[in-house]
């Protein structure tokens, strides 16, 4: 028998296959994106079965290409117990002692076990393999308001944080009893979660990540998003760059002594490279937050990186391309080629080599999700891949996903590993970008549906981030409401967001990048008047960009936005290329572009003379 000091092991190492990235099919016929995007609501079962034997779980691969990235070759795990355990894992250092069995790095198949044995959520029946679901309460998405970073006096992260209402300061004392605080929840516990891994798929810029969960559907979460170890040689007295402990099921009582907006906190110490999260259960929180201190340490390098809110993907000539975008423009529909291997659908980076994902799996919107709108999203959702905040139908004794039920919300999402995606790229690295696309939704129907910009106008528009809010992006809107995000990703910026685009503008003039703007949005009139541009002519703009045609075209210039408009483009009827020619009321067409004018040149007000070089003279005419 054991002793109470000794150390239980359990671990198989099998050696991952190369780091990976996506290649995805193409996407079938759809009439519109705004038929794409519609909310269809049905009934949302209310009644869950007892779960089914893990016997009976399916798992239906549909690779036929061997699978040297799979859940059988993951395989690093060690349960460790003992008084011993959280010192033998390292997070003693934390000042976390009490667990006796940690929970390191568990295998796929044995989280599925766990999230069954804890009652942690239920078995969803999808249809390519029964998926884990869970709930994650009220917090369906992120809780921007609660996140703070911490100011520490004299140090670079106070000189370089573009401190704000997205970056909000906080004392390092609210920090310390905040740390400590999750630091005695977890010496409550017998058990704890540990995931380590790794950010970023170029070694060079890699950072290694520790994450401290309350529960096994959480190191589910961060197993599919993030790059997992190869061998337990990667993590073998693992000494993580930042480590994150979620104590999401405590809630901070004394917020309003504290300072802080509710009992929800997100908070970030950059020197003390650790962070707390209390009061919210949404998945989303591990990934952003690392996301934006990706934001912080990649431009802050020498030399200095760019960091993308972006998805990329390459060709079979090894052409690169990203796509910039905000929810509902596209982004991850169009990255998807038949013809070009995903690199990542997300986050991204730019350094030296070229372009790199920051992650090791996909975080998808399941909003009106189909086989034939979105195949490649839909078949990764099998067993491995974990739902949250899916309505699931009663069915007999299957629990089924239903995609357009949205009565929980509208960002249910799915999480899955990589490898899921069939005929993935599996560098999830790729040379400098030949072309950089920025997407939008333009809910006045004035943007064209391609335009070439030259490289100030792309810093303009890159710092502007305009596109609309449209039906299913958020909470409480029903119809397209402008809004304007810098770098296309506000939201997760650390610095000032003219650090980004001095950045950008450098290594599109050092590597030639060409930039383009691609409208998704409305055609003829403004929503409710116009008509959403097709999937169609939208794949058509974007596949002759990709074969060099529309840099081949004649182009006439936009009088109000003086970018450049081809004359034609194969598959693309030329009475909307020019968007003037295809409103009736011509003369509300320009009434409208002069209104949008506006909009963007009071906007861009706040970046005036701010960085190395002011872009205010490459917006539009006003």
């Amino acid at each position: 028998m054991l002793s109470s000091k000794s150390r239980l092991i359990v671990r198989n190492v099998t050696a991952l296959g190369g780091r990976t990235g996506l290649k995805v099919a193409a996407i079938h016929s759809s009439p519109s994106w705004t038929e794409h995007y519609a909310s269809v609501k049905g009934p949302r079962a209310q009644v869950f079965p007892k779960i089914r034997d893990i016997t009976e779980v399916r798992f239906k691969s549909t690779s036929t290409k061997p699978t040297t990235n799979s859940r059988e070759s993951y395989n690093v795990s060690e349960t460790v117990s003992g008084i011993d355990a959280c010192a033998n894992i390292g997070i003693d250092k934390l000042g976390i002692t009490g667990p006796s069995t940690i929970y390191h790095n568990l295998t796929f198949q044995e989280l599925f076990d766990h999230e069954i044995a804890n009652e942690e959520g239920k078995i969803a029946s999808a249809e390519y393999g029964d998926t884990f679901t869970v709930d994650t309460g009220k917090f369906t998405g992120r809780s921007p308001k609660d996140k703070w970073i911490v100011l520490n006096k004299d140090t670079e992260s106070e000189e370089n944080i573009d401190w704000g209402a997205v970056n909000q300061p906080t004392s390092p004392e609210v920090f310390d009893e905040l740390y400590e605080k999750a630091v005695n929840h977890f010496n409550t516990k017998e058990k704890a979660y540990i995931f380590d891994c790794f950010c970023g798929a170029n070694p060079n810029s890699q950072r290694k990540v520790r994450f401290v969960h309350e529960m096994a559907w959480q190191q589910h979460f961060v197993t599919n998003m993030f790059i997992r170890p190869e061998s337990k040689e990667d993590i073998e007295n693992f000494e993580p760059d930042f480590t994150i402990i979620n104590a999401c099921s405590q809630q901070v009582e004394d917020w309003e002594k504290l300072g802080l907006n509710s009992e929800v906190a997100v908070v970030f110490n950059i020197e003390k490279k650790t962070a707390v999260i209390f009061g919210t259960w949404y998945g989303g929180e591990n990934k952003k937050g690392i996301f934006s201190l990706m934001n912080y340490w990649l431009p802050m390098a020498d030399p200095p990186q760019l960091s993308m809110h972006c998805s990329a993907n390459v060709g079979k000539d090894g052409d690169t391309a990203l796509f910039f975008g905000l929810s509902g423009t596209g982004k991850t529909t169009l990255s998807a080629d038949p013809h070009r291997a995903l690199i990542g659908d997300d986050e991204h980076g730019w350094d030296e080599d070229g372009v790199f994902n920051f992650e090791g799996g996909c975080y998808a919107k399941t909003i009106n999700l189909s086989e034939k709108t979105e195949p490649d999203i839909y078949r990764a959702i099998k067993t491995d891949a974990m739902l949250e905040n899916v309505a699931l139908n009663e069915e007999g004794d299957k629990m089924v996903p239903d995609y357009f039920d949205v009565s929980k919300t509208q960002n249910g999402r799915v999480s899955y590993p990589i490898f899921h995606i069939d005929n993935y790229h599996e560098a999830q690295m790729a040379g400098h970008p030949n072309n950089i696309i920025f997407l939008t939704c333009d809910a006045f129907g004035v943007l064209p549906p391609v335009s070439k910009l030259s490289p100030g106008q792309a810093m303009y528009h890159f710092i502007s981030g305009y596109t609309a809010k449209v039906a299913g992006t958020e909470r409480g809107i029903t119809e397209p409401t402008p809004n304007f995000s810098a770098c296309f990703g506000a939201a997760f910026l650390a610095l000032h967001p003219t650090r980004y685009a001095d950045l950008l503008q450098e290594k599109m003039q050092t590597h030639g990048s060409s930039a383009w703007l691609v409208n998704t949005g409305w055609s003829g009139g403004s929503y409710g008047v116009g008509e959403r541009m097709s999937i169609d002519t939208t794949r058509s703009c974007i596949n002759s960009i990709l074969d060099g045609t529309a840099a081949d075209s004649n182009f006439v210039q936009d009088e109000a936005f003086g970018f450049d408009i081809p004359v034609s483009l194969p598959g693309v009827d030329t009475h909307l290329l020019n968007p003037r020619n295809a409103w009736d009321d011509k003369e509300k067409y320009d009434e409208t572009a002069k209104k949008l004018a506006g909009m963007f040149a009071k906007n861009f007000e706040k970046y005036s003379g701010v960085g190395a070089f002011d872009y205010t003279k490459y917006g539009p005419n006003v």
